[in-house]
């Protein structure tokens, strides 16, 4: 029996299920680099946990371009074996047998003109053959220098202009550039191929689902907007860390480092998810707009020696064995000045955070993988208590755990039991492993399906990736001309000019 509705209701103005997935209609995914690390840990486990759930449609193709002189079954076994390493949802056979049924093979060289004639007839097949309908977004999972190549190829063959009715997108893996001018390069060369709408920049960290957490923490809660301003928050301290070294990617780290890595995409957009003003919709160009005027508000201090940080980590043991340091990793030029370890302070010239200071650090080989936001908040005007019963409580401090115990920690002082008045820091802690039973997805699983929906909010544009770029040129450049990086022992959280450029303030970096 059908669902009834009361008097007096429009039908047409019912709100929609928010229960009911969003489904990807007839579409395609070609992939450039289908050997790289990231397409067989990342990529191709996404899209098999997408159609698991049922989210993608049942003539899905996924397509593998790259140098190996594969068959279409070769390449069917590597995507097989690298769903059964690495998807997060359980194997089924069924899912299996239809996804396959897509899978195709294009081997050849970028620069191979036949190779890509081979590719376009490849996806008119699929068209005939799955109903893919026109609709296939191009995966550029590898090196930017290649993106030029890539892109005029597939614009030669007809492939990056779509037919009425269809769409073509291209994706983009960073970095978007190693400087401005690169930047700007890269965007001039793929604009000449795709219009400004079918271009998705990846930043996977946007996908996580405690990244966008954070926005329904700020918006949807009364209690928490009123004090994130400067009238109550000390400082921010924007953290991503790990245990682990370069390992094998010394060819790509070295020149690249970890601030060009990491604070120029991820940690800076956290930054700008944190501070930027409630956006009037989460359309995309009503968010990004926010996180524009938050990025263009951002202000470098003036001595850079004094705020900001970097360092190589040495040999030494971390948990329990004994590891190379940063320049004797292999492939690493044992005389490089890239930095594994790199922490500055920036300012944000507006109303809400004038005075506030933004620590943002990230770095290898440091006491543990964590990747978390914490705001931390002034202290009390007045306490009304002996010297001595607080001088254990600290500053209150909410923190945002992106990964890997995705949640939120509220800390705040409370009575500590007894006869005494002892106030002392305790949590409240939310996790999203015991508030929910449905585990979250990967962040390249909800960035993929918005891909193929062409929902673009997750997505930096442009003038983002620009505004980024003109906040860390000026240190990248300082640091070139001021001596090589410091160095810091595995296991620890950085070298100790991180710690006296907190300690210049009056503060000191938590330990996650």
């Amino acid at each position: 029996m059908p669902a009834r509705i009361a008097p007096g209701v429009n039908p047409l103005r019912l709100p929609s299920d928010r229960r009911l997935p969003r489904i990807a209609g007839p579409c395609g995914l070609v992939i450039f680099g289908v050997t790289g690390d990231l397409a067989r840990r990342k990529l191709m486990p996404a899209v098999y946990d997408l159609s698991n759930r049922g989210l993608l449609p049942p003539g899905f193709a996924l397509v593998g371009f790259a140098r190996r002189d594969w068959e279409d079954q070769d390449f069917r076994s590597i995507v097989h074996k690298a769903i059964k390493e690495n998807a997060r949802t359980p194997y089924d056979e069924r899912v299996w047998e239809q996804l396959s049924q897509g899978v195709r093979f294009v081997s050849g060289e970028f620069g191979d003109d036949k190779a890509f004639k081979r590719l376009a007839r490849t996806v008119e097949r699929l068209d005939a053959e799955r109903g893919t309908g026109g609709n296939h977004a191009f995966y550029l999972s590898v090196p930017p220098s290649q993106f030029p190549v890539v892109c005029e190829q597939l614009a030669e063959v007809g492939l990056s202009t779509p037919k009425e009715g269809s769409w073509r997108r291209v994706v983009i893996e960073k970095p978007f550039g190693d400087d401005l001018a690169s930047a700007q390069e890269l965007d001039r060369v793929v604009s000449e191929v795709f219009p400004p709408d079918a271009v998705f920049r990846i930043d996977h960290y946007l996908g996580k689902e405690t990244v966008q957490n954070l926005l329904a923490l700020r918006f949807a809660n009364q209690m928490f907007e009123p004090i994130w301003n400067a009238n109550y928050v000390d400082h921010v301290q924007i953290t991503m860390a790990e245990d682990i070294g370069i390992g094998s990617r010394a060819g790509y780290y070295d020149g690249i480092g970890a601030a060009r890595d990491v604070i120029q995409n991820h940690l800076l957009q956290l930054l700008a998810l944190t501070a930027m003003e409630e956006p009037a919709s989460f359309e995309a160009d009503e968010l990004r707009a926010e996180k524009e005027k938050v990025l263009s508000s951002v202000r470098l201090p003036r001595d850079l020696g004094r705020h900001t940080a970097r360092g190589q980590y040495l040999a030494g043991w971390q948990g329990g064995q004994q590891v190379v340091g940063f320049l004797e990793e292999e492939g690493m030029d044992p005389d490089s000045r890239t930095e594994s370890y790199a922490a500055i302070r920036l300012d944000i010239d507006n109303r809400r955070w004038a005075g506030v200071p933004f620590y943002l650090r990230t770095g290898k080989r440091l006491g543990r993988r964590v990747t978390e936001i914490a705001v931390v908040f002034k202290r009390a005007p007045h306490l009304p208590f002996d010297q001595q019963a607080t001088q254990e409580l600290g500053h209150n401090a909410i923190v945002i755990r992106v990964q890997p115990d995705e949640g939120v920690t509220i800390r705040f002082g409370s009575k500590v039991p007894g006869t005494q008045m002892e106030v002392r820091d305790v949590t409240m802690d939310f996790g999203y492993g015991h508030a929910f039973t449905e585990s979250s997805p990967e962040a390249y699983e909800r960035l993929i399906l918005d891909v193929l929906l062409g929902d673009p909010p997750l997505f930096p544009r442009q003038r983002e990736v620009e505004l980024s770029w003109q906040i860390l040129d000026p240190v990248l450049d300082y640091w070139e001309s001021h001596g090589r990086p410091d160095t810091y022992r595995p296991g620890t959280w950085g070298p100790a000019s991180a710690d006296e450029m907190l300690a210049r303030d009056g503060r000191v970096w938590r330990r996650p």
